[in-house]
C-alpha cells in the first residue's frame, strides 16, 4: 500500500510534471512546425526555451528532497498531446488549424498551471519555502503563456478563422 501522507503525494505529483515538462519540451517543436502564424510559431519557441529552464527548477526541487529526478507517466498530458496531434492531422495548414493549436497548448497550460498551484501550495504547508518559490516562479511563466496564447487567438488568429 502507497504511503499516506502529504509528502508522499506531493513526490507522486512531482514525478508526474517533470514527465509532463519533458513530453512537452520534445512536443512543442511539432507543434511550432504545424503552426502557420509567425507569432504563434514564436510563441511555442520560446515556451520551448523557458520549458527547460522549467525543468532545471524542478530538478532543483529533487534535489532539496534528497531524490533523484525521475518521472512517473502523465497519462494527462499524453492525451493532450494527442488531441493536438489529432488537430494537425484533421485541418490543413491555416488560421484554423492554428485556432486548434492554440486550444490545445491552453489546455496543456491550464493543466500545469492547476499542478503548479498545487505542488506551491504544497509546498507551503510542508515547510519547503525554496520549492515553494521555485513553483512560483514557474507557475508565473505559464500564467503569461496562457495570455499570450489567449491575445493570439482573440486578436489574430482566431478572426481569421472566422
Amino acid at each position: 500500500m502507497a504511503e499516506q501522507s502529504l509528502q508522499a503525494i506531493f513526490l507522486h505529483t512531482l514525478k508526474d510534471v517533470y514527465y509532463a515538462e519533458n513530453a512537452i519540451l520534445k512536443h512543442l517543436p511539432t507543434l511550432s512546425k504545424a503552426a502557420g502564424d509567425k507569432a504563434l510559431k514564436e510563441a511555442f519557441d520560446a515556451h520551448a526555451k523557458e520549458t527547460a529552464q522549467q525543468l532545471k527548477r524542478l530538478e532543483r526541487v529533487f534535489e532539496l528532497m534528497d531524490e533523484k529526478p525521475s518521472g512517473e507517466k502523465c497519462h494527462a498530458l499524453e492525451g493532450l498531446a494527442k488531441e493536438a496531434d489529432e488537430v494537425v492531422a484533421a485541418f490543413p495548414a491555416g488560421a484554423a488549424r492554428d485556432a486548434g493549436l492554440i486550444a490545445a497548448a491552453q489546455a496543456v497550460e491550464h493543466y500545469e498551471i492547476a499542478r503548479y498551484g498545487t505542488l506551491r501550495a504544497w509546498a507551503i504547508q510542508l515547510g519547503q519555502d525554496e520549492a515553494a518559490d521555485l513553483f512560483a516562479e514557474t507557475l508565473a511563466e505559464e500564467e503569461s503563456t496562457d495570455d499570450l496564447l489567449s491575445e493570439l487567438a482573440e486578436d489574430v488568429v482566431n478572426p481569421k478563422a472566422a
